[in-house]
């Protein structure tokens, strides 16, 4: 087995799947807030402050994640 087998994938493309999901779930953010703004501004609120904290929260515990393996 060569070295590049052991090897765990990179946290770089990781990272980049995270948040080229991330992002096209932000692309979404305005319509669906305007969607729910109809039926409530709160639940609007709600909602894009849910977004922006689970934003955080995938990095926060893929982070945690890292440490617990060593990478």
């Amino acid at each position: 087995m060569s070295q590049l087998d052991k090897q765990p994938r990179s946290p770089a493309w990781a990272a980049a799947i995270i948040l080229l999901i991330v992002g096209f779930a932000f692309f979404l953010l305005p319509t669906i807030m305007i969607d729910l703004g109809q039926i409530s501004p709160w639940l609007a609120a709600v909602v894009g402050t849910g977004f922006v904290l689970a934003f955080f929260l995938i990095f926060w515990l893929r982070a945690r994640y890292q440490r617990r393996r060593g990478l």
